[in-house]
């Protein structure tokens, strides 16, 4: 972990207690790490379960690997090398420790391709707060749905450094949670990830 550059820096904790914070707002705060290849449904899933969360009366919010990518966003120095890749799931990390302290219910969309990585974005959280989930659809699968077109330039040549083609992605060793969205409806996809949370007193 990166070592702050001032030694003049204290964490300032909030008037309020945790455990009172998530009581008022009747429900506990994690981070849902949804990891998978480009297509596999990390996005789409991640989407529909903030939705149906919100609707039910739950905080929760999505953090998308190409929203904090974009322009002016948080990560949109880094490219794709290794050390970019590694630079961009910590950041990305730290600012979902920080949503689930606030006692939302945080859905990542990150491929975060490295175990390493996401067992650092893991050490950030108390234990049973970070939920990796492993979005375990086939690499064929993957390219033949294409939303982006990405594979299609990936073999091309023209994307270097993508993950499943010309670069590796290391499936996650022990997931909370593996959906596999070929031949299953995002709706059947989501309701495994709620009713997961729901079991493990998330929600309530």
């Amino acid at each position: 972990m990166s070592q702050p550059k001032s030694d003049n820096i204290t964490w300032h904790a909030a008037n309020l207690p945790h455990e009172e914070r998530e009581s008022l707002l009747g429900q506990k705060g994690c981070v849902v790490w949804f990891t998978g290849l480009s297509g596999s449904g990390k996005s789409t899933v991640a989407r529909r379960v903030e939705e149906l969360l919100l609707r039910a009366g739950k905080h929760a919010y999505v953090l998308d690997g190409d929203n904090l990518r974009s322009q002016h966003g948080l990560t949109s120095d880094l490219g794709f090398s290794p050390a970019d890749r590694n630079e961009n799931i910590r950041r990305a990390g730290c600012v979902a420790q920080l949503f689930a302290d606030a006692g939302c219910i945080v859905l990542t969309a990150f491929i975060s391709p490295y175990q390493a990585d996401r067992d650092k974005a893991r050490g950030l959280l108390p234990d049973g707060r970070f939920l990796e989930v492993h979005v375990a659809t086939d690499l064929a699968v993957c390219e033949e749905r294409d939303p982006k077109g990405l594979y299609k330039k990936a073999r091309a040549g023209v994307i270097p450094e993508f993950t499943g083609v010309s670069a590796p992605y290391e499936a996650p060793e022990a997931p909370e949670l593996v959906l596999d969205t070929a031949g299953k409806s995002i709706d059947e996809a989501c309701q495994e990830v709620i009713d997961f949370l729901d079991a493990q007193g998330f929600l309530s």
